[in-house]
This record gives C-alpha cells, sequence and structure tokens, in this order.
C-alpha cells in the first residue's frame, strides 16, 4: 500500500478513535473535553484540527521511509499530544480571549485523560499506518477469483 494511502486511512481511524473516546469518557466521567467555558466552542474543534495536521504531518514524513519501524507510533502520540493544546489555546487567544485563560485551558487538557485517549489514539493510528505500509496485504478474495484451477 502506498505511504499516503496508508496516511489517509490511519488518520481517518484516529479521528474516528479520538471522538469515539472522547464520547465515552465524557459520558462515564460527566465532564467536557475542554472544561473552561471562558474560551467558548471553536477552540476545541480547531485543537483537534491542529492534531489531526500533526499527525498527518509525522505520518507522511515517517512512512516514506524504506521500511518503516512501529516505533513511528511514539513521535505520532507525542506531535498529537503537543498540538491539540497548542491549537486549543492559539484559537482562543486569537479569538480574543485573555491568554491566561486560554493556557489555563490547554494545560487543563494537557492533564485530563482526554490527552491520554488522544495520544493513545494517535499511536494506534501510526502503528496501524506502519502495518498498511510494511505488510504484503491485498484485498480480500473469494475462492472462486482464482484463476487456477485446483
Amino acid at each position: 500500500m502506498s505511504p499516503a494511502l496508508a496516511a489517509f486511512l490511519s488518520v481517518g481511524g484516529f479521528g474516528a478513535l479520538s471522538i469515539c473516546g472522547f464520547g465515552f469518557l465524557s459520558l462515564l466521567t460527566g465532564s467536557d473535553v475542554v472544561p473552561s467555558e471562558r474560551i467558548g466552542h471553536l477552540p476545541g474543534p480547531v485543537g483537534f484540527a491542529a492534531a489531526v495536521a500533526a499527525l498527518s504531518l509525522v505520518l507522511l514524513v515517517g512512512l516514506r521511509r524504506p521500511r518503516p519501524s512501529y516505533v513511528l507510533a511514539v513521535p505520532a502520540a507525542l506531535a498529537v499530544f503537543a498540538a491539540y493544546p497548542a491549537g486549543l489555546a492559539v484559537a482562543a487567544v486569537l479569538g480574543g480571549v485573555d491568554p491566561v485563560f486560554a493556557a489555563t485551558a490547554a494545560a487543563q487538557f494537557a492533564g485530563s485523560w482526554y490527552a491520554v485517549v488522544l495520544a493513545a489514539a494517535a499511536a494506534t493510528a501510526g502503528w496501524v499506518a506502519v502495518a498498511l505500509v510494511r505488510t504484503g496485504a491485498r484485498r480480500p478474495e473469494w475462492p472462486w477469483e482464482h484463476d487456477d484451477e485446483e
């Protein structure tokens, strides 16, 4: 599989895992992903977009190697873990929020279980992307699709 396609599929899986994880964690804890109400609603999605961009960049660069390593999951998780709070804080400040409140919201996210869910989803996506590139997987076939007669 091409590195670009593997990265695309893995980033899609990352989005699904993250949103599902955020939803379940929010349901179990009764808390919000971004607990500060002072920063508004837009910084959360902007932070998630920053995390998607960071993961995409890490995967596109890391998968171009001749035989990518499964260790790529670690920088994928670290990049996402750093990008979400950074995007959250920058979007809040650009939205007119006091920088102290923006930094506090980013720090609260970074110290929450939501950040763990996000990093775990990114590590899983990184591992899957490497597996897609390294394995010689083909599309599944039914027994009658083979040309050879046995």
